[in-house]
């Protein structure tokens, strides 16, 4: 799992058929690395989150046949960024 800053909401029009209507978010991390998540649990721009990688991706979706390698499974309530 890593730690990662929800930037903005990502809207495509166009997707795989595995993508589905997945709400993606653009995540930027501490050290300035930019990915695109799916969002299993609607966090909003400016929060923190914590996410999963690879198969487990998949698995933490509410669809397992999800095409994802990278999902956000929860919002950070408190954390001091250091």
């Amino acid at each position: 799992m890593e730690i990662w800053r929800v930037v903005d909401e990502l809207v495509c029009t166009r997707r795989v058929p595995g993508l589905g209507s997945v709400s993606l978010r653009v995540l930027k991390g501490q050290k300035g690395e930019v990915m695109v998540a799916s969002d299993a649990v609607g966090a909003p721009p400016g929060k923190w989150v914590f996410t999963t990688l690879g198969s487990a991706a998949r698995l933490a979706m509410p669809d397992p046949a999800t095409t994802t390698d990278l999902t956000i499974c929860g919002i950070i309530d408190g954390w001091d960024e250091a």
